[in-house]
């Protein structure tokens, strides 16, 4: 891929609606809440959200005022899973906890809530039932590791992007292009038809959303461009490159769910 195509990265369009605040934060309230509720398994689905605004047990313990054991217990499956009642008090904290902090984490989903988005660019987006490790899902690619951060950067996968990287960053607007992530940043991003990786990881280093691993996807890793592995280093993303071929990749990605 053409490292110069990153500078080329469409700006937000004009015609781009932009959602009040307080809407994003309904809507997103809501999706919550559903997920939560309608899961298979209630507590890993909130654990996962707590993860997704970076927000620690104790913390959301304290702004419930119950003892940090509670939230624990219910998300380890311990206690029995939460009503509504819980849920939505629940999800109105972890909210809560964000507006306090500026409401970052809550504005970053309005991309996705907007609608009109085609995703031309995708040749598949999933969420996982369960969570897995970067470890696991490198295992899945036959990836081979270009860049790990410390332990205390590695976070869960709860899904996974595969993109055409040309149209990605390309053709995409900044807020199209933040759609890519679903519904949790906690995901893999593989980018495909890279030559060098310095395009995906220089728009990924000017996006406010960062996936917890980046796969670049018909490349060697000796291969990776000198900048992407800087910039992984910089933003403390794991960093993968594999050549399997695409559609052996996606299927050995959807059948994780199957075989668990």
């Amino acid at each position: 891929m053409d490292d110069n195509t990153a500078a080329q990265v469409s700006p937000p369009r004009a015609l781009d609606i932009k959602f009040p605040y307080e809407d994003i934060r309904t809507r997103l309230a809501e999706k919550m809440a559903g997920e939560i509720t309608l899961s298979d398994n209630p507590g890993e689905t909130l654990k996962k959200w707590r993860s997704v605004f970076e927000i620690s047990q104790s913390e959301l313990a304290a702004n419930l005022k119950v003892s940090p054991s509670v939230i624990s217990d219910y998300e380890s499956g311990r206690r029995k899973s939460p009503g509504i009642f819980i849920v939505s008090k629940i999800v109105e904290a972890i909210l809560r906890m964000d507006s306090a902090k500026g409401g970052a984490k809550i504005r970053s989903y309005e991309s996705i809530l907007q609608g009109g988005f085609s995703p031309d660019a995708i040749y598949d987006i999933h969420e996982y039932l369960s969570p897995i490790t970067t470890a696991e899902f490198t295992e899945l690619v036959k990836g081979e590791v270009v860049h790990t951060p410390g332990s205390e950067y590695l976070k869960p996968l709860y899904g996974y992007t595969i993109v055409d990287s040309y149209k990605a960053i390309l053709q995409l607007s900044h807020n199209e292009f933040q759609k890519l992530y679903g519904w949790s940043s906690d995901r893999a991003m593989v980018f495909t038809k890279i030559s060098t990786g310095r395009s995906p990881m220089v728009a990924l280093r000017v996006t406010n959303l960062k996936p917890a691993l980046m796969v670049l996807h018909g490349i060697l890793a000796s291969n990776v461009d000198s900048v992407a592995t800087k910039i992984a280093e910089i933003e403390h993303i794991p960093l993968v490159a594999t050549n399997m071929p695409l559609k052996e990749l996606i299927l050995s990605l959807q059948s994780h769910d199957m075989k668990h």
